[in-house]
């Protein structure tokens, strides 16, 4: 992919990571310094040292930000009010930057960083809920908190090689017990201004919360330490400290936690939408735009589901006749078709080894295939795991993690497998390629690896283009003959495709038209042959992370509709590797403004 040589500034944590990465990332010769750069290594730095996590979870937890390995983010109301506080400073200095100086790529890159602080400013205004996938009415859900999230992080994101390791793996342990607090607080803080979790939802948290506050022998935090601590030769001091920590701080924590959700959950709606809570016909609108990166109305974004799922339907419609399935629905076809035991693995730790395992072979397979419509390709490594147990009642059905910039750690595809009736063999290979390659890991890890793209770009993220690049990459992992021996995982890849679709006129259902839980769920059985617990986990998700659901088919429509406009003018010319490098190029950017780029490179070739 050719590039400008934009700019990075290599100050900090940012020189000591991109010094370790893998061979070939780092272009010869150093990027020339811009006018935005001493603000984007400022606000990086602010942005790493507002989450310890972050910084961890990417490789940049080194040099004068190594204090963050011991520390978490600060989740208490103060600390929350800060965080709203700096951004609109930050977003008062994005906006007081002369444009008029800068080149067309660095107004591309201002454009991004200042949606993301105008956007968090729009949620900011609303007094209550936290994050997940995105800006969520509820601090605490199956999806949210540091009860879910913290333990998996410290088990799989903290290194333990040496004695330093263990102590601020002790650190954050203790923290861990005060963001649950904090976390708890703002419960309360919420219930009182009136939003709180439907019942189903914190049916659903507190059976995870339930498995997380356990005694020390069975805790995850406890024994991940134990056992590689031991396994390093450490003092054997640190499993002992950790279990008394996890007894003395962080059970109470979790235990008082969990009893104010079932306080909660007396006296809960089962209203799903965010229509019933204060101020909650604002609240979507705002999360719609933040997570789509559109400004379509819920209204709009409900017709645009409508109108996708028929055309598509009638895609399925023709693939299923081929095959032999006739008669009934096309969500009918696709529940029998889901059903054939030839399709599933057992319902076992073996089986659900096998699937994972089919996964992985998939994901290599792609890559060999990959070279022939990419001008480059990612320097790091990708693998697919298993949901941990412990999570995956309330877990997402799949999901991608980055590597660490450095490449100390792979990107990861998780697959939800708590019931493996939920993944038919047909379904795993499509998923494979959306999370894997050539979509989540593809586009995070070509972005990582740019040398000419600002770190403080890299550290942030757009759904819709995400979301999008990673649907289209299903339709791209047709094109180049994935499916050309097996005509029911093509089956599979349209019912994905269809599943988007749906998901617009769900979301907004919920949301906007008050649609409740049951409705939802039905709806997605009936028009894609889900099994009803697929189809519920998906519906629990959208009612915690409003507007997130919206943003694959919006943004995968981008993509189609970039690359057909070049299509029409180019004819026979048409380059796909060209087309990939231009709207990769600039990372993950807002859907408006990669219609921009899109409009100016079509009008360059």
């Amino acid at each position: 992919m050719t590039t400008d040589r934009r700019t990075l500034l290599l100050g900090g944590a940012a020189a000591a990571a991109l010094a370790g990465l893998p061979r070939g990332v780092v272009a010869q010769g150093a990027p020339t310094p811009g006018p935005l750069d001493p603000l984007f290594d400022r606000l990086v730095q602010a942005q790493l040292r507002r989450s310890p996590e972050g910084a961890t979870s990417l490789g940049l937890d080194k040099g004068a930000n190594a204090d963050l390995r011991a520390k978490l983010s600060d989740q208490s109301f103060a600390g929350i009010a800060a965080a709203k506080a700096q951004n609109l400073a930050e977003l008062r200095e994005l906006e007081a930057v002369p444009r008029a100086s800068l080149t067309p790529d660095q107004r591309i890159d201002l454009d991004c960083v200042l949606y993301t602080r105008r956007s968090a400013a729009r949620i900011g205004q609303f007094d209550f809920g936290g994050s997940s996938y995105g800006p969520s009415p509820y601090v605490v859900s199956q999806l949210s908190g540091a009860y879910q999230s913290v333990p998996d992080f410290l088990d799989t994101k903290h290194k333990i090689d040496t004695a330093a390791d263990a102590e601020a793996y002790l650190s954050r342990v203790r923290a861990f017990a005060r963001q649950v607090a904090d976390q708890t607080a703002r419960m309360r803080h919420d219930a009182g201004v009136g939003v709180v979790p439907p019942d189903f939802i914190l049916d659903l948290a507190l059976t995870q919360m339930d498995k997380t506050a356990t005694p020390s022998a069975d805790a995850l935090v406890v024994t991940s330490l134990r056992t590689r601590a031991a396994a390093k030769g450490l003092d054997p001091r640190y499993g002992r400290d950790v279990g008394r920590l996890w007894d003395a701080e962080v059970l109470p924590a979790l235990t008082a936690q969990a009893a104010y959700a079932r306080e909660l959950r007396r006296t809960a709606s089962h209203d799903a939408g965010v229509w019933k809570i204060p101020k909650g016909a604002d609240f979507y609108p705002a999360a719609l735009q933040a997570t789509t990166t559109t400004s379509l109305s819920p209204e709009e974004v409900h017709r645009f589901g409508l109108d996708q799922a028929r055309a598509l339907n009638a895609r399925l419609d023709a693939e299923l006749k081929k095959l032999g399935y006739a008669k009934g629905g096309v969500g009918q076809r696709m529940d029998a078709l889901g059903r054939e035991a030839k399709y599933l693995y057992p319902n076992t730790d073996e089986g659900k080894r096998q699937a994972i395992a089919y996964c992985n072979e998939r994901l290599a397979a792609i890559r060999t295939r990959l070279p022939a419509v990419f001008e480059r390709m990612p320097p790091y490594t990708f693998e697919v795991r298993r949901v941990p147990v412990q999570t995956e009642a309330g877990s997402a059905g799949a999901f991608a993690q980055a590597p660490a910039i450095d490449g100390s750690r792979p990107g990861l595809v998780y697959f939800n497998l708590k019931d493996s009736a939920d993944w038919p063999k047909f379904a795993l290979a499509t998923t494979t390629y959306h999370e894997g390659l050539p979509g989540h890991q593809m586009e995070s890890g070509l972005a990582l690896s740019n040398t000419g793209l600002p770190l403080i770009r890299k550290l942030g993220g757009f759904s819709g283009y995400g979301e999008g690049w990673a649907l289209y990459s299903e339709q791209l992992a047709d094109e180049i003959g994935m499916y050309d021996d097996d005509p029911v995982g093509r089956c599979g890849y349209l019912v994905a495709q269809l599943f988007r679709a749906n998901r617009c006129v769900v979301d907004t259902g919920l949301h906007h038209y008050r649609w409740s839980r049951e409705k939802a769920v039905r709806y997605f059985v009936d028009a894609q042959g889900d099994t009803e617990g697929d189809a519920a986990r998906e519906i629990e998700r959208y009612c915690v992370n409003p507007g997130q659901a919206a943003s694959y088919k919006l943004g995968h429509s981008v993509f189609v509709d970039i690359r057909d406009k070049a299509k029409a003018k180019q004819g026979a010319a048409f380059d796909l590797k060209r087309y990939h490098a231009a709207v990769l190029r600039y990372g993950r950017v807002p859907l408006d403004v990669l219609r921009q780029i899109g409009d100016t490179w079509v009008a360059s070739v």
